[in-house]
């Protein structure tokens, strides 16, 4: 029998993936989370073979506990409406053995738990495709200053900082807002984030 646990803070979804699961005679749904941190606390009492999680979750994130449970023997399945490619890799370095969307079909979700605990890892076709397509577009100078941009740097610490003048900063962020097609610092760095080319 497989154990599960999943962690989901919308109810309606969580009663219904339980009784789906609890359905498939090999599996058994043995606790409910509602956030990352009562996931963490389920999969430690319960020891669970599989942990479903959400990523948008109140408190802890599904990929927040995904990471401190990086290396246990319980496998993560998240399982999200967001098929971004910057929550994907966090996902992947966080050791997950599956990331699939909740717009599947029910019967693959039992599919791929089942698939996970022969050894296999599951992740949506969709994300592998965006996954292998695309490349930071930013030279390593110009992700040096997004960087400190994101840290709440102004355009003067920021050439301090890199020994460059002022106005070569502004040319660095006025090229950073050509390449992501982007009109301020805010939405560089969303664009960014949401990319996965920085944390």
């Amino acid at each position: 029998m497989i154990s599960i646990v999943i962690a989901e803070d919308q109810q309606m979804l969580l009663g219904a993936f339980g009784s789906l699961l609890n359905l498939e005679a090999d599996m058994e749904v043995v606790g409910k989370a509602s956030n990352g941190e009562e996931a963490l606390k389920l999969v430690e009492q319960l020891k669970p073979d599989v942990c479903i999680m959400d990523i948008e979750m109140p408190g802890k994130s599904g990929l927040d506990a995904a990471e401190e449970l990086k290396g246990s023997a319980c496998k993560i399945i998240i399982l999200t409406t967001f098929a971004r490619r910057g929550y994907f890799q966090r996902a992947l370095k966080a050791g997950v053995s599956g990331y699939l969307l909740k717009d599947s079909p029910s019967e693959e979700l039992a599919s791929s738990i089942r698939s996970i605990m022969a050894g296999r890892k599951m992740y949506a076709p969709e994300l592998m495709d965006d996954f292998y397509g695309e490349e930071n577009p930013l030279t390593d100078r110009e992700k040096a200053v997004l960087e400190l941009v994101s840290r709440g740097k102004n355009t003067k610490e920021i050439a301090n900082q890199l020994s460059i003048k002022t106005g070569t900063v502004r040319n660095y962020i006025s090229a950073i807002f050509d390449k992501l097609e982007v009109k301020n610092r805010i939405e560089a760095i969303t664009r960014s984030k949401e990319k996965g080319w920085f944390k």
